[in-house]
């Protein structure tokens, strides 16, 4: 590189082509990663605009490319999963960061329209992709953007099949955790449900009573309440629901939220937790690795999620087709310490 060149507060394209002694052309060819640029061009445009300090006008770039070169992930502040949120953003930012790709963030309050953020995104162009959380069968974010033609791709499964999504697989999980509690001796299972609203829950029951019915015990799915109406309203509703549904012997809770309420109102009610009522959790954090009794957990990576996630969005704006990015994680089915 040339040192006589002398730097101006804001690097330009040109500055690296003064620098390097390429054409501005072979320059912007070469940082968008245009392949027909030999790849030792590119390593020394790459060097030169580190160098410099170079970063691109995202504002021009967007005028002359139509792309923001930007993704974001949409979210809503629910608290029955624990770093969930975190989780999710540290496994996106993992893939992201090797990119052309920025992440942003767009979160929306509980109970308030969750289309409005995406309609926003899409009508003002402030990303290439969404990434977004928490589907519901009939989803209208999903048919909005399957209307506009826009790239997505969600974190749980919808009614319309053509889209990019990846899902963990809640119908196993609640067959392994009634499996894990019927190998224990339990014989009167009872499971916390989801919130009815969201598709994931429908995997869930059907796989419950698809186990239930298999092993020849009884199940009971707990009504009245879900996951979604908080920790004191939960732990209120289990302590009632353990003395009125008399008998259950094991409990599945589908969150980490839900097993410490539950936890806290099997004590609370007089009972002993893993001796009178067994415990299967989903465990998606380290929250009960200290814990004792330990409760049997069934682990899903949210980070590794927030990774495929990414890696999907990047295939779909890549030009692969949606209904072909589609993946379901199986659980692990290991057995407890």
């Amino acid at each position: 590189m040339d040192d006589t060149i002398p730097r101006s507060s804001k690097p330009t394209q040109q500055t690296i082509a003064d620098a390097t002694g390429f054409a501005v052309t072979t320059v912007s060819r070469a940082l968008a990663n245009d392949l027909k640029i030999s790849q030792k061009t590119r390593n020394k445009v790459a060097a030169a605009a580190e160098d410099l300090g170079y970063v691109p006008d995202r504002a021009a770039q967007r005028l002359r490319t139509g792309r923001t070169n930007v993704i974001t992930l949409v979210l809503d502040p629910h608290s029955e999963v624990p770093g969930f949120t975190s989780s999710m953003i540290a496994g996106i930012a993992d893939v992201v960061r090797s990119t052309k790709y920025h992440l942003t963030i767009m979160q929306y309050q509980l109970g308030e329209d969750p289309l409005e953020p995406i309609r926003f995104l899409v009508r003002n162009k402030q990303a290439d992709g969404i990434i977004f959380t928490r589907t519901v069968q009939d989803d209208p974010r999903v048919a909005f953007l399957l209307e506009h033609e826009f790239p997505f791709v969600t974190h749980g499964r919808t009614k319309f099949g053509n889209h990019a999504w990846f899902d963990f697989d809640n119908r196993m999980f609640a067959k392994i955790a009634a499996r894990r509690l019927v190998d224990r001796g339990c014989r009167t299972i009872g499971i916390i449900p989801p919130s009815q609203r969201f598709t994931y829950t429908k995997y869930m029951i059907e796989g419950f009573q698809e186990a239930i019915s298999e092993f020849g015990v009884t199940g009971v799915v707990a009504s009245g309440f879900d996951l979604n109406v908080g920790p004191d309203a939960l732990y209120k509703h289990v302590g009632e629901w353990i003395k009125e549904a008399d008998g259950i012997d094991g409990l599945i809770c589908p969150g980490e939220v839900s097993a410490i309420t539950a936890y806290a109102a099997i004590v609370d009610a007089g009972l002993r937790p893993e001796v009178d009522i067994k415990l299967v959790a989903k465990q998606t954090s380290v929250v009960f690795d200290h814990l004792r009794p330990k409760i049997d957990t069934v682990k899903e990576d949210l980070e590794a999620a927030g990774r495929e996630l990414m890696r999907l969005m990047l295939r779909h704006l890549s030009g692969e087709k949606p209904g072909k990015l589609q993946l379901l994680e199986t659980p692990a089915d290991n057995p407890p310490d």
